[in-house]
């Protein structure tokens, strides 16, 4: 049983680590902003990245998964908060407790940097498909409605519940998780795997970023909004359902209208 001591420093460590995730966050959205507001924000756009003729396949990859990632840390580190106080209180009696944090953020931040890669690697890829087809030049307005129908009906799918579940068990997850042997290579594990589920709660709805608009702050916030209510409240249980069908309705209407 916890004392009254016991109680009131885990209260100060929770409220230390809320803070120092509202930080980052907050830097990270400064520097989307930053990027946004800066001579070079069209390379921040799906339409421009990866085409310029100055640019190096490597540095097309860094800058885009660097900028993924900053994105990341903006929109989805803090919808990680209740996986993060979990491992804390179960951790926290450690002295190694604030590199063992740092290690699950990283490993957490590693799995969607990796997905940023894949998204990458496949905006390239219809990139190439757009250049080699005159018909896709003429349709290239279908893709914001294919990316809207695809998020709409993924939010319909086993896997999409699954993760959520996932997502809204904190306890169970770092106790599955969490062994207490190889400590620092379990930290990193939790937090990757922590991202795994993430990814596969979200990845649909962060793909709307190339319909609304890589650098658009407020649909970025929205966005972020929505995925921590749907991951984190209980009344998100209810909201993916009705999200589904109004993206659904956005992307057939939007091919329609074309």
């Amino acid at each position: 049983m916890l004392t009254t001591t016991d109680r009131d420093t885990l209260t100060r460590h929770r409220m230390l680590l809320s803070a120092s995730i509202i930080t980052l966050a907050g830097a990270a959205w400064l520097a989307l902003w930053m990027m946004g507001a800066s001579a070079h924000a069209s390379m921040h756009h799906h339409h421009h990245h990866g085409t310029s003729i100055d640019v190096t396949p490597m540095f097309s990859l860094l800058f885009f998964v660097g900028s993924w990632t900053v994105m990341t840390i903006a929109m989805m580190l803090p919808t990680s908060l209740p996986i993060l106080n979990t491992f804390q209180a179960i951790a926290g009696s450690r002295d190694d407790r604030t590199l063992l944090l740092t290690l699950v953020v990283a490993g957490y931040l590693v799995t969607w940097g990796l997905f940023g890669a894949v998204v990458h690697a496949g905006q390239l890829g219809i990139q190439q498909l757009v250049i080699a087809s005159a018909w896709a030049q003429q349709h290239v307005w279908a893709g914001g409605g294919a990316i809207l129908l695809l998020a709409g009906a993924y939010q319909f799918t086993p896997l999409k519940y699954r993760c959520l579940e996932k997502c809204r068990s904190p306890l169970s997850f770092v106790i599955e998780h969490w062994q207490g042997r190889n400590h620092r290579q379990q930290a990193f594990r939790l937090g990757f795997d922590h991202g795994l589920f993430c990814v596969g709660c979200c990845w649909a709805l962060m793909l709307l970023m190339f319909v609304v608009g890589m650098t658009n702050l407020g649909w970025m916030l929205i966005l972020a909004l929505v995925m921590a209510v749907e991951k984190n409240t209980r009344w998100g249980r209810v909201l993916s359902a009705p999200l589904g069908m109004a993206l659904l309705s956005w992307g057939g209407a939007t091919l329609v209208w074309h």
